[in-house]
């Protein structure tokens, strides 16, 4: 099924005949109805090569070494779908950016570079979670360069867990404040950045998640097509095979 994960235009593709795709879960203990609506979602998934989590699975992610029970709770979920041959591909998001291979080892996942392109349903599909389409938020941008930066990352990582614990909880905070306050245009994608990576990926297919507004948008370039996020009651997937996507919201 798979020959190679593509990191850089040009390189192998891993393939896909078909796959379903998701995002935005925003995985946490004061949340218990998605995950159990997530446990209900892996128990039905069937006639699929593939399963894509395009980023923020979790609402926050202190490293790999989390200890909390729903951490293990979905590792016991995710690992299930290796005995169903459903390969796991699971890309880091804005609220999770540091997940890393531990965690997917433990689960049998493939970790994904954000973007990448994989050949799902026979299509060349450019995967993002598609926060760094979100150019004209400066402030955030910024800020998503510090904390995709290595040695960030190995700093943070280093702290005992509740300092961790402490810092995404002020993270969170600092977030939620800013957002506020924010025009709503600046934190949707900016078209010329999509034109332009589909561009430069050579590709008439993009897939992302990160904005909440799910949505099909024909460009010249190609197709977005945007994953919505997980509610206490319904969830947002794409499904692609060989006749091409189709976007949906549902139950559980």
């Amino acid at each position: 099924m798979m020959t190679a994960i593509s990191d850089e235009p040009g390189q192998a593709l891993a393939t896909a005949a078909s796959a379903c795709l998701i995002s935005d879960l925003h995985l946490d203990e004061t949340r218990p109805a998605v995950t159990a609506g997530f446990d209900g979602f892996l128990g039905s998934l069937q006639h699929v090569d593939a399963l894509y989590i395009l980023g923020d699975l979790f609402e926050a992610w202190i490293g790999d070494d989390d200890d909390r029970p729903l951490v293990q709770s979905v590792s016991n979920l995710l690992s299930g779908l290796h005995e169903r041959d459903i390969t796991l591909y699971l890309m880091p998001g804005n609220r999770d950016f540091l997940l890393g291979e531990s965690f997917c080892a433990r689960t049998g996942a493939q970790l994904l570079p954000d973007p990448c392109v994989h050949l799902i349903g026979g299509v060349r599909t450019l995967l993002m979670h598609g926060d760094s389409l979100c150019t004209g938020d400066v402030d955030y941008q910024s800020f998503r360069q510090m904390t995709r930066d290595p040695d960030w990352q190995a700093d943070v990582l280093a702290r005992p867990l509740a300092e961790r614990r402490r810092l995404a909880s002020e993270l969170r905070a600092m977030s939620q404040d800013a957002n506020s306050l924010k025009a709503d245009d600046i934190m949707d994608v900016d078209p010329g950045a999509v034109q332009e990576v589909m561009h430069r990926w050579g590709v008439m297919r993009l897939v992302h998640g990160h904005t909440h507004r799910p949505a099909t948008h024909e460009m010249t370039a190609g197709t977005r097509w945007v994953l919505g996020d997980w509610g206490s009651h319904s969830g947002w997937r794409i499904d692609i095979d060989t006749r091409g996507p189709v976007l949906q919201e549902f139950s559980f």
